[in-house]
């Protein structure tokens, strides 16, 4: 399978979207490791407008990844200022993780947030209850800082965030 890496267009964003979902949240998303199914967050994980927001943003970056023209994953690179960018939204299909696909779309956010916003460090936010997506960042060159952010959406009872660093 031949996959290519680019920026997203907003011509991307119907397609891209359900991959996204299908990673995140319902039963399909347990098809893969990566998701939040058992977390208890009910709604859906984004929406057209969103993306549509990050596409247009000249200090944000959504990068997809496509096989034969299909969308299979995606990164989203923020331009935080001061030599910091913000990673977040990786994505790969579930039926695709643990292919290295992730892998690649980090290294492609990365290098993103270096050539395109002068990035010396990148941060992003895991769910602190998720040991194992944590673990997976640390092994490719991520800390966690101790610092602690809340979780965008309110819930019962509540989910708090670690804030990862890694210097570029």
């Amino acid at each position: 399978m031949s996959i290519t890496i680019r920026v997203a267009t907003r011509e991307d964003l119907p397609a891209l979207h359900p991959v996204i979902e299908r990673a995140y949240r319902g039963e399909t998303a347990r098809q893969g490791w990566t998701h939040e199914v058992d977390l208890n967050i009910d709604g859906t994980r984004t929406d057209i407008p969103t993306l549509a927001a990050i596409v247009d943003d000249p200090a944000q970056r959504l990068l997809i990844a496509e096989a034969d023209e299909q969308p299979i994953g995606c990164v989203q690179v923020s331009h935080k200022g001061d030599g910091l960018a913000y990673l977040g939204l990786l994505c790969v299909d579930p039926t695709l993780q643990s292919g290295g696909l992730g892998k690649q779309l980090v290294s492609a956010a990365e290098a993103t947030a270096r050539d395109a916003f002068g990035a010396r460090a990148v941060e992003m936010t895991v769910i602190d209850r998720r040991a194992e997506l944590i673990a997976f960042y640390e092994r490719r060159g991520y800390a966690v800082s101790g610092e602690k952010r809340d979780f965008p959406v309110p819930l019962d009872p509540p989910l708090f965030m670690d804030v990862l660093v890694k210097p570029l």
